[in-house]
């Protein structure tokens, strides 16, 4: 192989890298926020449970 072709295997095995991390903080992101939204989803729930039995809604 030349230098070249070792530059370019380098460089892509970067960006994948680089490109894997973006995404797994995106994600880790993503599920950070839905785990801090989890007592408030349930209390929506309680709240249009609670609505739907006294036909409010």
């Amino acid at each position: 192989m030349e230098v070249e072709d070792l530059l370019k295997l380098v460089l892509v095995l970067v960006v994948i890298w680089i490109v894997l991390e973006i995404v797994f903080e995106v994600v880790g992101f993503a599920l950070g926020i839905l785990g801090a939204l989890d007592g408030l989803i349930g209390v929506l729930v309680v709240i249009l449970i609670v609505l739907w039995l006294t036909d409010r809604i």
